[in-house]
């Protein structure tokens, strides 16, 4: 993790550095609003990433942003294997994600499949996501 306090930081450029992070490779970019000294309000930008990455990422803080330093952090992490599996709905076809861990099995519909069709059928989002849902107990095929 790399984060820095940016204490005057327009809201533009915190979304143009966000944009560039995750352009660059950064796993996850988010804001959390602080306060500093002085009791100015600020904002402090996390980085998640690869370390191998950190190089390119802090230099994009530095050259993206007001501040002068950043602060590293190591983690370990775990995560989900994931795979992807289409189901049909009366709607047409979704993408859902299909994530593991042991016995432990997620399945989410992807949005953009669920809104492209909500749109096209003139119908609530919710209906399509839950349609793709109901559809995975029936044919699904690998991706």
């Amino acid at each position: 993790m790399i984060e820095a306090n940016l204490d005057d930081q327009t809201g533009e450029g915190l979304g143009y550095v966000m944009a560039k992070l995750l352009d660059a490779g950064a796993f996850d970019v988010y804001f959390t609003p602080i306060q500093m000294k002085k009791n100015r309000p600020a904002t402090k930008l996390s980085v998640l990433g690869n370390p191998q990455a950190r190089e390119l990422l802090t230099k994009i803080i530095l050259a993206e942003t007001s501040t002068v330093g950043v602060r590293y952090q190591t983690w370990q992490r775990t995560i989900m294997k994931r795979h992807f599996i289409v189901v049909q709905t009366a709607f047409g076809p979704v993408h859902l994600k299909v994530a593991s861990y042991g016995d432990l099995e997620k399945k989410t519909p992807e949005y953009a499949d669920c809104a492209r069709l909500a749109q096209a059928a003139n119908i609530p989002l919710m209906t399509v996501y839950q349609a793709a849902l109901a559809a995975v107990g029936q044919t699904s095929k690998e991706k």
